[in-house]
């Protein structure tokens, strides 16, 4: 036979507050885990603490700033870097995108089709031009180009977004080093594992994946709430499937090209922490480029030029 479950045993049967021993709860805190009550609990990065620990750690955070700044250095960010005190790499970024957006309209009379533009055709990111006609400069160029009005307004707004609390969290050095590491793994992806013919790819969201890979390592470094995180991954993957045209490759080549470079970046020893950090980044970067040159040794060699296609100037490509 079972028994009904008893409110008032179970209750019995509970810890008391630290604080409070005549308030029984099932609550703990995450730091030192003592028993607590809702009232005793505040939500810190590192789950729920007590108000005693959520004191201590404050407390430990200023010392260790008193430390920096006794030493010569301001506040110091995830990354090591000096805290800075505005975003100005990610409106720096954005201003560029979009006025090169402008740029392709203006040259190609349309602001749906601006991909027929002169420096749209130079920029974009394809297998001929870019490894047959060694134009590596496409690699990043394709990193600043956008395909008509939703493509930069979307782009624009998840950089913003994502791109500013990022960067104060790891200062601007180590996040312009993030965002140009992310922008050559999402064209690393796309030139290994797609064809020589394959259509050719555009846009910032390979380097915005990146960010968003970065998010995930600090999440799980600093054992923060992973519901913000989750609904914005969510939301970029459900789109990356659903929405035709978009480059799946160029979004999971950022975000890991970001996950290993924000680990390069959090996880170096403390002792010649830079050094550490450039040499983790480094082996990404070359790891890439090495799949680059090993795909360049694989692809047949082509003859690219501006010609008329369709009525509009266009960058065409033939083999040889």
């Amino acid at each position: 036979m079972s028994q009904p479950p008893n409110p008032q045993y179970q209750q019995a049967a509970m810890p008391g507050c630290w604080w409070h021993p005549n308030r029984p709860t099932g609550l703990s805190c995450a730091r030192c885990e003592r028993p607590a009550c809702p009232d005793c609990l505040r939500e810190a990065a590192v789950g729920f603490q007590c108000t005693d620990c959520v004191q201590a750690g404050r407390q430990q955070d200023r010392a260790q700033q008193r430390q920096y700044r006794d030493a010569g250095y301001g506040a110091r960010t995830l990354a090591g870097a000096q805290q800075p005190r505005t975003a100005v790499v990610t409106p720096v970024l954005l201003a560029l995108n979009v006025v090169i957006f402008f740029i392709t309209v203006a040259q190609s009379g349309s602001i749906s089709d601006n991909n027929y533009s002169e420096l749209f055709q130079l920029g974009e990111l394809a297998n001929p031009p870019t490894l047959a006609a060694n134009e590596w400069w496409r690699i990043f160029t394709s990193g600043f180009l956008q395909y008509g009005l939703l493509h930069i307004a979307s782009n624009a707004f998840s950089l913003w977004f994502v791109g500013r609390p990022l960067e104060t969290a790891l200062g601007r050095v180590p996040f312009t080093a993030l965002y140009f590491v992310s922008m050559l793994g999402g064209s690393a992806a796309n030139l290994v594992f797609t064809d020589l013919d394959a259509v050719p790819v555009v846009g910032a969201s390979g380097a915005i994946f990146g960010l968003i890979g970065a998010y995930t390592v600090i999440v799980i470094k600093l054992r923060l709430n992973p519901t913000w995180l989750l609904v914005i991954l969510g939301l970029n993957v459900f789109i990356t499937f659903q929405v035709p045209g978009i480059s799946i490759l160029a979004h999971a080549g950022g975000f890991i090209a970001g996950l290993l470079a924000t680990f390069a970046l959090l996880y170096a020893p403390e002792k010649n922490r830079v050094g550490w950090q450039i040499g983790g980044i480094a082996i990404v970067v070359l790891a890439m480029a090495g799949l680059i040159v090993w795909k360049d040794a694989q692809t047949v060699s082509a003859y690219c030029e501006f010609g008329n296609y369709r009525g509009r100037s266009a960058y065409l490509c033939y083999r040889t």
